[in-house]
Protein backbone atom coordinates (compact mmCIF):
# COMPACT_ATOMS: atom_id res chain seq x y z
CA UNK A 1 0.00 0.00 0.00
CA UNK A 2 1.28 3.53 -0.93
CA UNK A 3 -1.04 4.85 1.68
CA UNK A 4 -4.29 3.51 3.48
CA UNK A 5 -6.13 4.62 0.49
CA UNK A 6 -3.74 3.64 -2.36
CA UNK A 7 -2.74 0.80 -3.17
CA UNK A 8 0.15 1.31 -5.42
CA UNK A 9 2.69 -1.76 -8.04
CA UNK A 10 6.12 -0.25 -8.76
CA UNK A 11 7.78 -0.50 -12.22
CA UNK A 12 9.17 -4.23 -11.67
CA UNK A 13 13.05 -2.96 -12.14
CA UNK A 14 12.46 -0.78 -9.21
CA UNK A 15 15.60 0.23 -6.85
CA UNK A 16 16.16 2.90 -4.21
CA UNK A 17 18.00 5.75 -5.52
CA UNK A 18 20.01 7.55 -2.76
CA UNK A 19 20.60 10.16 -4.73
CA UNK A 20 17.03 10.98 -5.72
CA UNK A 21 16.33 10.49 -2.43
CA UNK A 22 18.53 13.26 -1.18
CA UNK A 23 17.34 15.38 -3.71
CA UNK A 24 13.98 14.64 -2.22
CA UNK A 25 14.96 15.72 1.21
CA UNK A 26 16.33 18.63 0.13
CA UNK A 27 13.28 19.89 -1.79
CA UNK A 28 11.48 19.31 1.48
CA UNK A 29 13.51 21.33 3.43
CA UNK A 30 13.23 24.20 1.31
CA UNK A 31 10.68 26.57 2.08
CA UNK A 32 8.90 25.81 -1.69
CA UNK A 33 5.66 28.06 -1.66
CA UNK A 34 4.02 25.35 -3.93
CA UNK A 35 4.98 22.68 -1.26
CA UNK A 36 3.24 24.69 1.50
CA UNK A 37 0.24 24.78 -0.18
CA UNK A 38 -0.39 20.98 0.03
CA UNK A 39 0.09 21.00 3.92
CA UNK A 40 -2.77 21.41 6.24
CA UNK A 41 -0.96 24.77 7.75
CA UNK A 42 -1.28 26.71 4.46
CA UNK A 43 -3.15 29.88 5.15
CA UNK A 44 -5.83 30.68 2.30
CA UNK A 45 -6.00 33.90 1.33
CA UNK A 46 -9.78 34.08 1.82
CA UNK A 47 -12.07 34.47 5.22
CA UNK A 48 -14.25 31.22 5.33
CA UNK A 49 -17.15 33.52 5.86
CA UNK A 50 -16.91 34.92 2.16
CA UNK A 51 -17.57 31.56 1.07
CA UNK A 52 -20.57 30.64 3.17
CA UNK A 53 -22.86 32.93 1.60
CA UNK A 54 -22.55 31.11 -1.72
CA UNK A 55 -22.32 27.63 -0.79
CA UNK A 56 -26.52 27.57 -0.86
CA UNK A 57 -26.26 28.13 -4.81
CA UNK A 58 -26.82 25.03 -6.45
CA UNK A 59 -26.32 25.53 -10.15
CA UNK A 60 -23.03 26.84 -10.56
CA UNK A 61 -20.37 27.71 -13.70
CA UNK A 62 -16.80 27.64 -13.17
CA UNK A 63 -15.48 29.81 -15.87
CA UNK A 64 -11.55 29.10 -16.50
CA UNK A 65 -8.71 27.70 -18.86
CA UNK A 66 -5.93 24.49 -17.70
CA UNK A 67 -4.26 24.78 -13.90
CA UNK A 68 -7.60 27.44 -12.91
CA UNK A 69 -9.66 24.71 -13.85
CA UNK A 70 -8.38 20.86 -14.39
CA UNK A 71 -8.01 20.26 -10.33
CA UNK A 72 -11.35 20.81 -9.69
CA UNK A 73 -12.78 19.50 -12.83
CA UNK A 74 -10.87 16.24 -11.40
CA UNK A 75 -12.11 16.98 -7.78
CA UNK A 76 -15.96 16.99 -9.23
CA UNK A 77 -15.31 14.34 -11.94
CA UNK A 78 -14.20 12.07 -9.05
CA UNK A 79 -16.27 12.70 -5.87
CA UNK A 80 -19.40 13.75 -7.98
CA UNK A 81 -21.83 11.41 -6.11
CA UNK A 82 -20.92 13.21 -2.79
CA UNK A 83 -21.89 16.81 -4.65
CA UNK A 84 -25.59 17.76 -4.83
CA UNK A 85 -25.01 20.67 -7.00
CA UNK A 86 -24.85 21.22 -10.87
CA UNK A 87 -21.77 22.31 -11.76
CA UNK A 88 -20.63 23.64 -15.41
CA UNK A 89 -17.06 23.78 -16.32
CA UNK A 90 -16.11 26.37 -19.00
CA UNK A 91 -12.57 25.26 -19.99
CA UNK A 92 -12.61 25.87 -24.11
CA UNK A 93 -14.37 28.79 -25.84
CA UNK A 94 -17.61 28.88 -25.62
CA UNK A 95 -20.12 26.99 -27.80
CA UNK A 96 -24.52 27.04 -27.76
CA UNK A 97 -24.56 24.37 -25.77
CA UNK A 98 -22.60 25.68 -23.16
CA UNK A 99 -24.15 29.41 -23.33
CA UNK A 100 -27.93 27.58 -23.06
CA UNK A 101 -26.84 25.77 -20.10
CA UNK A 102 -24.93 28.98 -18.54
CA UNK A 103 -28.46 30.90 -18.66
CA UNK A 104 -29.46 28.42 -15.71
CA UNK A 105 -26.53 29.59 -13.51
CA UNK A 106 -26.71 31.13 -10.12
CA UNK A 107 -23.23 31.83 -9.54
CA UNK A 108 -20.12 32.29 -11.74
CA UNK A 109 -16.87 31.54 -10.56
CA UNK A 110 -14.32 33.19 -12.64
CA UNK A 111 -10.39 31.89 -12.26
CA UNK A 112 -7.61 33.47 -13.58
CA UNK A 113 -4.28 33.87 -12.31
CA UNK A 114 -3.50 36.77 -14.44
CA UNK A 115 -6.75 38.19 -15.06
CA UNK A 116 -6.37 38.55 -18.70
CA UNK A 117 -6.46 35.06 -19.83
CA UNK A 118 -8.26 35.60 -23.24
CA UNK A 119 -10.36 32.57 -23.46
CA UNK A 120 -11.85 33.04 -19.97
CA UNK A 121 -12.18 37.21 -20.41
CA UNK A 122 -14.01 35.94 -23.76
CA UNK A 123 -16.55 33.72 -21.97
CA UNK A 124 -16.96 35.83 -18.64
CA UNK A 125 -18.22 38.73 -21.49
CA UNK A 126 -20.59 36.13 -23.36
CA UNK A 127 -21.69 34.40 -20.30
CA UNK A 128 -22.13 36.46 -17.30
CA UNK A 129 -25.50 38.53 -16.95
CA UNK A 130 -25.95 41.38 -14.08
CA UNK A 131 -29.13 39.29 -12.47
CA UNK A 132 -26.18 36.46 -11.61
CA UNK A 133 -23.92 36.19 -8.62
CA UNK A 134 -20.10 36.42 -9.38
CA UNK A 135 -16.63 35.27 -7.91
CA UNK A 136 -13.80 36.00 -8.86
CA UNK A 137 -10.20 34.24 -8.44
CA UNK A 138 -7.51 36.39 -9.71
CA UNK A 139 -4.13 37.83 -8.45
CA UNK A 140 -4.07 40.95 -6.66
CA UNK A 141 -3.22 43.41 -9.48
CA UNK A 142 -4.50 45.43 -12.23
CA UNK A 143 -6.46 43.36 -15.13
CA UNK A 144 -9.67 42.81 -17.21
CA UNK A 145 -10.90 40.59 -14.44
CA UNK A 146 -10.25 42.82 -11.93
CA UNK A 147 -12.00 45.37 -13.71
CA UNK A 148 -14.85 43.90 -14.27
CA UNK A 149 -15.23 42.26 -10.31
CA UNK A 150 -15.08 45.99 -9.16
CA UNK A 151 -17.83 47.12 -12.21
CA UNK A 152 -20.10 43.95 -10.94
CA UNK A 153 -19.22 44.59 -7.32
CA UNK A 154 -18.26 40.98 -7.29
CA UNK A 155 -16.16 39.52 -4.24
CA UNK A 156 -12.34 38.50 -4.96
CA UNK A 157 -10.27 35.96 -3.72
CA UNK A 158 -6.87 36.75 -4.08
CA UNK A 159 -4.64 34.06 -5.87
CA UNK A 160 -1.09 34.09 -4.54
CA UNK A 161 1.30 35.24 -7.56
CA UNK A 162 3.78 32.10 -6.22
CA UNK A 163 1.38 29.31 -6.92
CA UNK A 164 1.08 28.59 -10.76
CA UNK A 165 -2.43 27.13 -12.29
CA UNK A 166 -0.96 23.96 -12.66
CA UNK A 167 0.34 23.51 -9.07
CA UNK A 168 -2.30 25.56 -7.47
CA UNK A 169 -5.18 22.89 -7.13
CA UNK A 170 -5.15 22.66 -2.98
CA UNK A 171 -4.78 26.20 -2.84
CA UNK A 172 -7.68 28.73 -3.65
CA UNK A 173 -7.87 27.78 -6.76
CA UNK A 174 -9.37 24.11 -6.11
CA UNK A 175 -10.06 24.49 -2.68
CA UNK A 176 -12.76 27.17 -3.25
CA UNK A 177 -14.62 25.15 -5.62
CA UNK A 178 -14.32 22.59 -3.25
CA UNK A 179 -16.03 24.26 -0.69
CA UNK A 180 -18.45 25.52 -2.91
CA UNK A 181 -19.13 21.76 -4.17
CA UNK A 182 -19.85 21.02 0.10
CA UNK A 183 -16.33 19.09 0.33
CA UNK A 184 -14.13 19.35 3.39
CA UNK A 185 -10.87 21.29 1.87
CA UNK A 186 -8.92 20.44 4.79
CA UNK A 187 -9.26 16.27 4.15
CA UNK A 188 -7.51 17.11 0.63
CA UNK A 189 -4.40 18.59 2.47
CA UNK A 190 -2.65 15.46 4.27
CA UNK A 191 1.21 16.57 2.93
CA UNK A 192 2.36 16.61 5.95
CA UNK A 193 1.46 12.77 6.85
CA UNK A 194 2.79 11.74 3.91
CA UNK A 195 6.09 13.05 3.99
CA UNK A 196 6.55 11.00 7.10
CA UNK A 197 5.10 7.90 6.08
CA UNK A 198 8.61 6.89 5.05
CA UNK A 199 6.97 3.68 2.41
CA UNK A 200 5.36 6.71 0.71
CA UNK A 201 8.49 8.47 0.56
CA UNK A 202 10.58 5.39 -0.83
CA UNK A 203 7.55 4.26 -3.30
CA UNK A 204 8.30 7.71 -4.46
CA UNK A 205 11.51 7.97 -4.73
CA UNK A 206 11.83 4.63 -6.20
CA UNK A 207 9.11 5.55 -9.05
CA UNK A 208 10.91 8.98 -9.90
CA UNK A 209 14.26 6.93 -9.97
CA UNK A 210 12.80 4.57 -12.71
CA UNK A 211 10.64 7.44 -14.98
CA UNK A 212 14.30 8.92 -15.37
CA UNK A 213 15.87 5.51 -16.22
CA UNK A 214 13.18 5.21 -18.57
CA UNK A 215 13.45 8.65 -20.53
CA UNK A 216 17.52 7.66 -20.85
CA UNK A 217 16.46 4.87 -22.67
CA UNK A 218 14.72 6.78 -25.20
CA UNK A 219 11.30 5.67 -23.50
CA UNK A 220 9.41 9.34 -23.83
CA UNK A 221 5.46 8.34 -24.17
CA UNK A 222 3.78 8.09 -20.61
CA UNK A 223 0.79 6.23 -21.78
CA UNK A 224 -2.10 6.45 -18.79
CA UNK A 225 -4.29 3.66 -19.03
CA UNK A 226 -7.17 4.48 -17.28
CA UNK A 227 -10.02 1.88 -15.78
CA UNK A 228 -12.24 4.52 -14.46
CA UNK A 229 -14.67 7.35 -16.30
CA UNK A 230 -14.97 9.35 -12.91
CA UNK A 231 -11.11 9.44 -12.95
CA UNK A 232 -11.17 11.16 -16.92
CA UNK A 233 -10.59 15.00 -15.42
CA UNK A 234 -7.84 13.80 -12.73
CA UNK A 235 -5.63 12.14 -16.19
CA UNK A 236 -6.32 15.56 -17.89
CA UNK A 237 -5.12 17.30 -14.62
CA UNK A 238 -2.28 15.10 -14.74
CA UNK A 239 -0.93 15.61 -18.83
CA UNK A 240 -0.78 19.34 -18.05
CA UNK A 241 1.08 18.73 -15.12
CA UNK A 242 4.00 16.68 -16.83
CA UNK A 243 3.35 18.34 -20.28
CA UNK A 244 4.04 22.01 -18.94
CA UNK A 245 6.45 21.52 -16.62
CA UNK A 246 8.99 18.77 -18.44
CA UNK A 247 8.92 20.03 -21.72
CA UNK A 248 11.77 22.30 -22.33
CA UNK A 249 15.23 22.29 -23.50
CA UNK A 250 14.09 19.74 -26.13
CA UNK A 251 13.33 16.99 -23.54
CA UNK A 252 10.12 16.01 -22.06
CA UNK A 253 7.91 13.23 -21.63
CA UNK A 254 4.68 12.71 -23.93
CA UNK A 255 1.52 12.07 -21.05
CA UNK A 256 -1.23 10.26 -23.32
CA UNK A 257 -4.30 9.49 -21.89
CA UNK A 258 -5.99 5.96 -22.62
CA UNK A 259 -9.59 5.26 -22.38
CA UNK A 260 -10.12 1.43 -20.78
CA UNK A 261 -11.48 -1.09 -21.36
CA UNK A 262 -12.33 0.66 -24.96
CA UNK A 263 -9.16 1.05 -26.02
CA UNK A 264 -8.61 -2.77 -25.78
CA UNK A 265 -10.43 -2.78 -28.92
CA UNK A 266 -8.35 -0.27 -30.80
CA UNK A 267 -4.72 0.85 -29.37
CA UNK A 268 -3.85 -2.34 -27.45
CA UNK A 269 -2.74 -4.22 -30.27
CA UNK A 270 -0.01 -1.01 -30.66
CA UNK A 271 0.45 -0.97 -27.01
CA UNK A 272 1.55 -4.68 -26.91
CA UNK A 273 3.12 -5.51 -30.34
CA UNK A 274 4.16 -1.66 -31.90
CA UNK A 275 6.54 1.05 -30.48
CA UNK A 276 9.22 0.56 -27.69
CA UNK A 277 9.19 3.89 -26.95
CA UNK A 278 6.25 3.93 -24.21
CA UNK A 279 5.76 3.07 -20.47
CA UNK A 280 2.31 2.89 -18.98
CA UNK A 281 0.90 3.70 -16.05
CA UNK A 282 -2.62 2.03 -14.60
CA UNK A 283 -5.47 3.59 -12.99
CA UNK A 284 -8.23 1.73 -11.63
CA UNK A 285 -10.58 2.88 -8.65
CA UNK A 286 -12.60 -0.22 -6.73
CA UNK A 287 -15.73 1.26 -6.82
CA UNK A 288 -18.48 -0.32 -4.30
CA UNK A 289 -21.37 1.16 -5.96
CA UNK A 290 -21.87 -0.56 -9.13
CA UNK A 291 -24.19 -2.50 -11.53
CA UNK A 292 -25.29 -5.58 -11.35
CA UNK A 293 -25.03 -8.20 -14.42
CA UNK A 294 -28.86 -9.32 -15.03
CA UNK A 295 -28.50 -13.37 -14.77
CA UNK A 296 -31.79 -14.19 -16.32
CA UNK A 297 -30.23 -12.94 -19.73
CA UNK A 298 -27.02 -14.42 -19.79
CA UNK A 299 -26.66 -18.09 -21.83
CA UNK A 300 -24.81 -20.94 -20.75
CA UNK A 301 -21.64 -19.95 -22.51
CA UNK A 302 -21.67 -17.19 -20.49
CA UNK A 303 -22.75 -17.91 -17.20
CA UNK A 304 -19.15 -17.30 -15.62
CA UNK A 305 -20.73 -13.35 -15.38
CA UNK A 306 -23.47 -14.29 -12.93
CA UNK A 307 -23.37 -12.43 -9.76
CA UNK A 308 -20.45 -10.35 -11.15
CA UNK A 309 -20.86 -6.58 -11.56
CA UNK A 310 -19.79 -4.37 -14.10
CA UNK A 311 -16.53 -3.18 -11.71
CA UNK A 312 -15.91 -6.99 -11.10
CA UNK A 313 -15.68 -7.44 -15.40
CA UNK A 314 -13.79 -3.85 -14.94
CA UNK A 315 -11.20 -5.05 -12.01
CA UNK A 316 -10.49 -8.90 -14.38
CA UNK A 317 -9.70 -6.03 -17.61
CA UNK A 318 -7.15 -4.68 -15.24
CA UNK A 319 -5.47 -7.42 -13.58
CA UNK A 320 -5.39 -9.72 -17.28
CA UNK A 321 -3.88 -6.44 -19.07
CA UNK A 322 -1.45 -5.97 -15.95
CA UNK A 323 -0.37 -9.51 -16.20
CA UNK A 324 0.13 -9.85 -20.04
CA UNK A 325 2.39 -6.33 -19.92
CA UNK A 326 4.32 -8.06 -17.22
CA UNK A 327 4.68 -11.35 -19.36
CA UNK A 328 6.01 -9.44 -22.07
CA UNK A 329 8.29 -7.10 -19.84
CA UNK A 330 6.78 -3.77 -20.93
CA UNK A 331 7.51 -0.97 -17.90
CA UNK A 332 4.44 0.16 -15.78
CA UNK A 333 3.23 0.70 -13.01
CA UNK A 334 -0.33 0.77 -11.11
CA UNK A 335 -2.25 2.85 -8.84
CA UNK A 336 -5.62 1.27 -7.37
CA UNK A 337 -7.43 3.56 -5.68
CA UNK A 338 -9.21 1.79 -2.79
CA UNK A 339 -11.93 4.58 -1.54
CA UNK A 340 -13.67 7.30 -3.58
CA UNK A 341 -13.08 10.51 -1.13
CA UNK A 342 -10.86 13.38 -0.70
CA UNK A 343 -7.95 12.05 0.90
CA UNK A 344 -7.23 10.04 -1.79
CA UNK A 345 -7.86 12.61 -4.19
CA UNK A 346 -5.48 14.88 -2.18
CA UNK A 347 -2.41 12.14 -2.01
CA UNK A 348 -2.71 11.66 -5.26
CA UNK A 349 -2.64 15.41 -6.04
CA UNK A 350 0.71 15.72 -3.77
CA UNK A 351 2.27 12.32 -5.42
CA UNK A 352 2.32 13.59 -8.83
CA UNK A 353 2.96 17.29 -8.08
CA UNK A 354 6.53 16.03 -6.09
CA UNK A 355 7.02 13.75 -8.53
CA UNK A 356 7.40 15.96 -11.24
CA UNK A 357 9.17 18.71 -9.39
CA UNK A 358 12.15 15.89 -8.56
CA UNK A 359 11.92 15.13 -12.27
CA UNK A 360 12.81 18.63 -13.22
CA UNK A 361 15.93 18.95 -11.20
CA UNK A 362 16.82 15.67 -12.63
CA UNK A 363 15.99 16.70 -16.41
CA UNK A 364 17.94 19.89 -15.66
CA UNK A 365 14.74 21.95 -16.25
CA UNK A 366 12.66 24.33 -14.54
CA UNK A 367 9.56 22.72 -13.68
CA UNK A 368 7.59 25.49 -12.56
CA UNK A 369 7.35 27.61 -15.84
CA UNK A 370 6.25 27.59 -19.39
CA UNK A 371 8.17 30.06 -21.49
CA UNK A 372 6.57 28.62 -25.11
CA UNK A 373 3.24 28.61 -24.26
CA UNK A 374 3.28 33.06 -23.95
CA UNK A 375 4.43 32.44 -28.10
CA UNK A 376 1.24 31.34 -28.38
CA UNK A 377 -0.66 34.15 -26.79
CA UNK A 378 1.55 36.88 -28.11
CA UNK A 379 1.05 35.62 -31.96
CA UNK A 380 -2.98 35.20 -30.80
CA UNK A 381 -3.21 38.74 -29.81
CA UNK A 382 -1.26 40.40 -32.84
CA UNK A 383 -3.83 38.30 -35.24
CA UNK A 384 -6.64 39.58 -33.31
CA UNK A 385 -5.55 43.44 -33.52
CA UNK A 386 -4.81 43.24 -37.23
Amino acid sequence: MLTRNIYFKNFSFAKLNKKIFNNLKKTLSENNQILNSLKSSYVDSFDSKKIAKFRNFKNISIIGMGGSILGSKAIYSFLKDKVKKKITFIDNLVDEKKILESKKTELNLVISKSGNTLETISNSNVLITKKQKNLFITENRESFLMKLAHKLKADVIHHNNFIGGRYSVLSEVGMVPAQLMGLNAKNFRKFNNLIKNQKFINQLVINVSNIFSLTKKKKFNSIILNYDEKFSDFCFWYQQLVAESLGKKGKGILPIISTMPKDNHSLIQLYLNGLKTNFYTFFFVNDKYSENINNKKLIKSHYYLRNKKINDIRLAQFRGTEKVFKQKKIPFRSFSIEKRNEYALGELFSFFILETILLGKLMDVNPYNQPAVELIKTETIKNLKK
